[in-house]
């Protein structure tokens, strides 16, 4: 549910956050297809089907500096290469690929559309890696097996659970208890989100978590106000 299909031919952060539906009304979030598992099963029937046909992996959830961002801050605090890491939502799996070719050993990708597992798992085949564990999980019901690891990603995620026209915000209180169990105690929780705000994440994940960094993000400007067009923050486990 993470990567691929994102980018829209809009361009990084912007593209992917049109793609995604993000930003809110007053109103709060508004119910969409976007956070149902259906639309995202099409989406990776479409993706699947490009990728055997022209060999297109699809794009990065906002942008390849997302990427970079994550990679940076691992590399930054000696993340060992050998350290357990969980992609959320691996969608493509092209995350997990750039964390394979810099000697992460231990990486897995879970996503609960059974196409995008299929996508992921060509284009790492094509890669030629061998060393990378792909999973059809839903993260509101993993299975017990899932757990133990020191890093979970998620690009884009939360923010599409947060969608879900069937009671989201039960949703996203499960996700939080789902993720305090496959994440080990001081393990770290890396999120990137378009639709939540820095202060709105520290509210959504205070049980159980604290904030360990904020990550820089690119800015926008419009009608004399300035902010973030997303939010990369880095808790860890309490």
């Amino acid at each position: 549910m993470n990567e691929g299909a994102d980018d829209g031919g809009g361009g990084g952060a912007e593209g992917a956050a049109r793609s995604l539906g993000c930003g809110r009304g007053g109103d709060g979030f508004v119910p969409s297809a976007l956070g149902t598992r259906e639309h995202w099963d099409a989406v990776y029937k479409r993706e699947l089907q490009t990728f055997q046909e022209y060999g297109d992996t699809g794009e990065i959830w906002f942008g390849e500096e997302s990427m970079t961002r994550l990679i940076r801050w691992m590399q930054k605090h000696k993340i060992p290469l050998d350290a357990s890491v969980l992609d959320i939502g691996t969608g493509n799996g092209v995350f997990l690929v750039e964390l394979a070719k810099l000697g992460f050993s231990d990486v897995t990708g879970i996503d609960y559309s059974p196409s995008a597992i299929q996508l992921s798992g060509s284009i790492i085949e094509k890669e030629g890696l061998s060393n990378i564990k792909l999973k059809v999980e839903d993260f509101l019901n993993p299975s017990a097996k899932l757990s133990g690891y020191h890093i979970c990603i998620d690009k884009g995620t939360f923010d599409a659970i947060s969608l879900n026209p069937d009671n989201a915000v039960e949703k996203r209180k499960q996700y939080v208890k789902s993720l305090s169990r496959v994440l080990k105690v001081k393990g770290f929780f890396l999120i990137t989100s378009c639709n939540w705000t820095k202060e709105e994440l520290l509210d959504e994940f205070s049980e159980g978590f604290e904030l360990f960094e904020e990550l820089p993000t690119p800015k926008f400007s419009f009608g004399g106000r300035s902010g973030n067009s997303v939010a990369a923050l880095v808790f860890q486990k309490t």
